[in-house]
């Protein structure tokens, strides 16, 4: 088997013309590089010297050698650099933020890996707009999944990487101890008690747009920007709400879920992805995520 330290030190002998230049090149004795290329010789079997008392000179196969030796050694730099790309990738950290709702998918995927795919995933948990921020130059995080409904006002760095996800319908959602008001028509909801968003996130002022389109002036029951204790306040009766699919989810037996043909609102799902740092391991985990 070639040593690869032989035909390094093959090449610097042809290309600088004796032993005691590669030697000094390399920081060798002129002694160790004349044993290497002993060696080497006796590994293939050619000579690739000449020698008399005072010089050393390469043979046309000693030539052709340390051409070939020349792409073989930049294959070899490029599979060893390469190589530990890819361990520095697995070794690094995962740092990824979420929006609330998409937790049970996260969480799904992650216990469906064995715990060293595990190792090195760290999570935040917050709305869009406060992972956003954290993405950008110098940020804590890597990527963020993140939503938004419409065009809200939320903005980030053209430099992130942007990724869909998938589009999350959002459905009309009902306490189940109220009447059946199906088939749902506009006029059926002008009355009812509502759960909204509070006012002045950008999440209220699209759902407020929609309801004066649609000639509604709900009547407010409660104000929550969390869906599990919208769906909560849902069953206990306080009122309806729109909630994205993905936020229904194990949902309980107290709620009624109506597929309102006129209702067509969705929230779009995507992921930012700080620059430089879309590991193969990373990427991994992105397309796993992927409704």
């Amino acid at each position: 088997m070639l040593k690869p330290e032989h035909l390094r030190t093959l090449r610097e002998v042809v290309e600088l013309g004796s032993f005691a230049a590669a030697a000094n090149r390399l920081g060798y004795t002129a002694s160790a590089v004349s044993q290497q290329m002993a060696a080497l010789e006796r590994e293939i079997g050619v000579r690739l010297f000449t020698r008399s008392a005072h010089s050393a000179l390469p043979t046309s196969a000693a030539e052709v050698l340390a051409r070939h030796a020349e792409t073989v050694l930049i294959d070899m730099e490029r599979m060893v650099a390469t190589v530990q790309a890819v361990h520095r990738n697995s070794e690094r950290q995962i740092r990824l933020g979420v929006f609330p709702s998409f937790t049970d998918v996260l969480t799904g995927v992650l216990r469906r890996m064995e715990p060293e795919e595990r190792a090195g995933i760290r999570v935040s948990v917050a709305e869009s707009s406060q992972l956003i921020p954290r993405l950008g130059a110098g940020g804590e995080m890597d990527a963020a999944i993140i939503y938004q409904v419409g065009n809200s006002g939320l903005s980030w760095p053209s430099a992130l990487g942007r990724r869909w996800i998938a589009e999350d319908r959002y459905k009309l959602v009902l306490p189940r101890s109220w009447p059946d008001l199906a088939p749902y028509r506009a006029e059926h909801l002008v009355d009812l008690p509502w759960i909204m968003h509070h006012p002045a996130t950008s999440d209220a002022a699209i759902f407020e747009g929609l309801f004066a389109h649609w000639g509604l002036h709900p009547r407010v029951a409660c104000h929550s920007d969390d869906f599990k204790i919208t769906i909560a306040m849902i069953g206990a009766g306080m009122g309806a709400a729109l909630v994205p699919e993905l936020a229904l989810r194990g949902h309980g037996p107290d709620i009624v879920i109506a597929d309102v043909p006129w209702l067509n609102i969705s929230r779009s799902i995507f992921t930012l992805v700080h620059p430089g740092r879309e590991t193969a391991r990373l990427q991994s985990l992105l397309d796993a995520l992927t409704l």
